[in-house]
């Protein structure tokens, strides 16, 4: 990841902007890349982003925005970590390492992935019935894991109304899903 140049120092984040999104983000990076510190380094430079292009008081979704600049950003430190070479790890014994191979090999054939992959689709789908909100709502708390009170915080909504569109979400997907 480029580092700032010391001489341009950005300007400070806004106090909003840093108390609304801050707990979500640093939630978001420390799911997907288990390390605290980075996590905190990557919430930091996304904060920098949106704030320096200018653009969040005219977006109409702003937490789709801040999320679409936080996946580039983490997408673009995973790119740039390809390219420095692989991690360094701790190899397996042969035995070990042979019946994980095969356990994994097992777990993700082809097929599966593919079956998993359209079930995903339509589930988003038959959300995408209920709303933009109640859709976004609904998969930052069961699928990023994302505590009912960030989110609350994040869309600057009750507690109870997340919990409504949770619970929409989760009926709606029971009566289309619940016979299977």
């Amino acid at each position: 990841m480029p580092i700032p140049n010391k001489d341009s120092a950005p300007a400070e984040i806004p106090v909003e902007l840093n108390a609304r999104f801050r707990g979500p983000l640093l939630s978001f990076f420390t799911r997907r890349t288990k390390d605290h510190a980075q996590a905190q380094d990557l919430t930091q430079e996304t904060l920098l982003r949106v704030f320096a292009a200018g653009q969040l008081r005219q977006v109409d979704e702003p937490e789709s925005y801040v999320f679409t600049v936080a996946t580039n950003l983490l997408r673009d430190q995973r790119r740039f970590q390809a390219r420095r070479g692989p991690v360094s790890f701790v190899p397996l014994d042969d035995d070990a390492g042979n019946e994980l191979e095969q356990h994994l090999v097992e777990e993700l054939s082809p097929e599966r992935v593919l079956l998993s992959r359209d079930s995903l689709r339509d589930v988003l789908c038959t959300l995408d019935e209920l709303g933009e909100r109640t859709r976004n709502i609904f998969v930052l708390f069961r699928l990023e894991r994302m505590k009912q009170k960030e989110i609350a915080a994040l869309y600057g909504i009750g507690l109870s109304t997340v919990e409504k569109h949770v619970m929409r979400a989760t009926l709606h997907l029971a009566r289309r899903y619940g016979d299977r």
